[in-house]
């Protein structure tokens, strides 16, 4: 809760004008009856506002701060305290700044292998494993907060797909730029040069077996054969047509001798 002391009336001489103890911002008080029983000493049911709970008072300007170097944002801290956006954003410019410069020496920081720290900076290191998985690293966002214990934990976001992923570091500044452990699994999967999962928070999938070539039933073109068929039965036969030959060259009939004498034609005719 915060501290007001009173520092005059305004010009009508009806409002209280008091003043936030170390920042001097200004408040006005109308007066009413409860107020001035409670200058008389007298006991009121005026609610006792509890300190300490989000959203029951306004915050200090260290509080804004701390909360905003923890990790919290703008907005988170405004609705938790009840505050004006734009109150929350006047103290937590300078603590933003100290996050994103923090940010940006971790990403120069280098990361820590199993073998030691890498030769290359942690951005490099997760630009070139995005790279290698078909990603886009200049989608990536950097952020970092300071811990209770005073370490600064490193995030760093990008997308994949129609998914939203993240990877947590753990950045102690030093000489040459610090170094960076992992904090989770998505960053250990950043920085191991043998890693070969793909960055995506998605289910193995079991590798499908190419199906073989199908054997397809071999047409029988039955068509030539009936060709052959119908070409065997128009073969003309041998034996009509020799039948035939000898008819068209058989001589004509000589009637008998005993025909001419009695005159019997070859008909049988008189």
């Amino acid at each position: 809760m915060r501290e007001l002391k009173v520092v005059g009336l305004d010009v009508d001489g009806k409002r209280i004008i008091c003043e936030a103890a170390g920042t001097g911002e200004k408040f006005i008080l109308l007066p009413d009856e409860r107020l001035r029983a409670a200058m008389r000493g007298e006991r009121t049911t005026v609610p006792t506002l509890k300190t300490g709970g989000e959203g029951s008072s306004a915050l200090t300007p260290r509080e804004i701060q701390a909360r905003i170097r923890a990790g919290a944002t703008v907005e988170q801290v405004a609705a938790a305290s009840g505050m004006d956006v734009e109150r929350v954003q006047r103290f937590a410019h300078p603590v933003l700044l100290e996050r994103s410069r923090a940010a940006e020496l971790a990403a120069a920081a280098h990361p820590v292998l199993s073998d030691g720290p890498s030769v290359l900076t942690l951005q490099e290191t997760v630009a070139s494993a995005l790279i290698a998985r078909g990603l886009d690293p200049e989608s990536t966002t950097w952020d970092a907060w300071r811990n209770e214990d005073g370490r600064w934990t490193v995030q760093l976001a990008w997308k994949a797909g129609m998914s939203d992923n993240v990877a947590h570091f753990r950045f102690t500044p030093g000489s040459n730029g610090g170094v960076v452990t992992a904090f989770d699994d998505a960053a250990s999967e950043l920085i191991n040069p043998d890693f070969n999962r793909p960055l995506r928070p998605v289910a193995p999938v079991a590798p499908i077996a190419p199906d073989p070539q199908p054997t397809l039933p071999v047409a029988v073109d039955e068509q030539p054969a009936r060709h052959e068929e119908d070409k065997a039965p128009a073969e003309p036969d041998p034996a009509p047509t020799a039948q035939k030959s000898r008819s068209r060259k058989r001589k004509p009939s000589v009637p008998a001798w005993e025909d001419v004498l009695l005159g019997v034609r070859s008909g049988g005719q008189r």
